[in-house]
């Protein structure tokens, strides 16, 4: 049996400075005809209104192209004739992060995302993501989990940048469509050339490491992501909102981590680690608190853990929170009478390689969403009440 103190000595107080305000502007997101338009607050977004919208979320990736597609079919999100076309209409789809590490085409899986979410705007959709604890971890240099072939596809990837004169958003956009090709011709390379694969590997770190130190292009591009995102009565995270999480301010930790990120601070020479966010047990993105098996627990101990969630649950106005980070063999699934959804259910080749599953999202009612046998296009729906 697990032990778990649940007294507040083992969270840090909460944030004794006044509270954050609300003050940052919102935005109106192009709209379809008859549809209400889709609100956001925050930059990077924090609190999102979407009436009437049907609300998709998506767990960790993990650098896995082709099971991150099969998820987003599933979803309905993503056209199956690999045009990498928007289908969801006015839908909202949210990846809960970890996009990054044990798979080899992240930067792909990243502009197949933002080019979605271009074409979700226009339809009166929109796409969310929020980082997870590998994404803090690579803008920290922390490389122990990257798949030698993402290294191989950092290199390849400024290469390409490189042949756009620099341009990052045209290149950014279009590598989803052409990784695939660099990657088959690296490795062709690489067949032929074995005793060039070292360098290979010390110009992936290179090349890596100035994609994504804080100020990198890449790190910018997370940097656009918020690691909390409220969208109507649904809070979304990686590992899990705490109450001094919330004590401290929503919108400031979303602010900090991504001033982090773009190497934003006042001395140059003195960037600190958001540790609210990103470090420690009980971080935001670290988190575990409400994705392990119950059954490690003791009742109360399982009862002093529903009264944080609720806790936390009413301090950020919501009814519910929907987390990845930890894998759940079982598939997608909720506790504490459905107030907390796990759907990170380790779908990439680099974790369990399970079949995809997502969570849908109707008028505050959610459902998995899960492949009937092993053919992705066949939808089974479970609903939990």
């Amino acid at each position: 049996m697990a032990k778990l103190s649940l007294n507040w000595s083992a969270f840090p107080p909460p944030y004794q400075s006044p509270r954050l305000t609300q003050t940052s502007p919102c935005s109106t997101l192009s709209i379809a005809k008859a549809s209400k338009p889709i609100v956001v607050c925050g930059n990077p977004p924090t609190f999102v209104s979407a009436p009437g919208r049907r609300i998709v979320a998506v767990g960790d990736l993990h650098g896995d192209l082709a099971q991150a597609r099969c998820a987003l079919e599933m979803a309905g999100v993503l056209s199956s004739n690999g045009q990498n076309l928007w289908t969801g209409g006015d839908t909202v789809l949210v990846q809960l992060g970890d996009i990054l590490d044990r798979g080899e085409d992240e930067i792909a899986i990243l502009s197949l995302l933002r080019s979605l979410d271009i074409q979700a705007k226009a339809s009166g959709g929109a796409v969310f993501q929020v980082n997870g604890n590998h994404e803090t971890m690579n803008v920290e240099g922390d490389f122990r989990y990257v798949d030698s072939g993402a290294f191989d596809e950092c290199t390849d990837f400024l290469e390409y940048l490189d042949d756009y004169g620099g341009n990052w958003e045209e290149a950014f956009l279009g590598w989803v469509g052409v990784s695939e090709k660099w990657k088959e011709d690296r490795k062709m390379f690489q067949n032929s050339w074995g005793p060039w694969n070292l360098v290979k590997k010390q110009k992936g770190v290179i090349a890596r490491s100035i994609l994504l130190r804080p100020g990198g292009l890449l790190a910018c591009e997370l940097a656009r992501h918020a690691v909390v995102l409220k969208i109507d009565d649904w809070v979304f995270c990686h590992g899990g909102l705490l109450p001094h999480h919330v004590a401290y301010g929503i919108e400031r930790m979303n602010r900090e981590v991504s001033h982090w990120m773009r190497g934003l601070t006042d001395n140059d020479n003195d960037r600190p680690i958001p540790f609210m966010a990103t470090r420690g047990y009980d971080s935001v993105v670290w988190n575990r608190l409400y994705s392990r098996d119950v059954s490690d627990f003791a009742d109360y101990q399982n009862n002093q853990i529903y009264s944080l969630l609720e806790e936390t649950l009413q301090a950020v106005g919501a009814k519910a929170m929907v987390v990845g980070h930890t894998p759940q063999t079982v598939g997608v699934n909720c506790k504490y009478d459905c107030s907390i959804w796990r759907i990170d259910v380790g779908m990439s080749s680099g974790v369990l390689n399970s079949r995809p599953e997502v969570l849908e999202i109707r008028d505050n009612t959610a459902r998995v969403i899960r492949s009937k046998r092993d053919r992705f296009n066949e939808r089974q729906v479970v609903d939990y009440t």
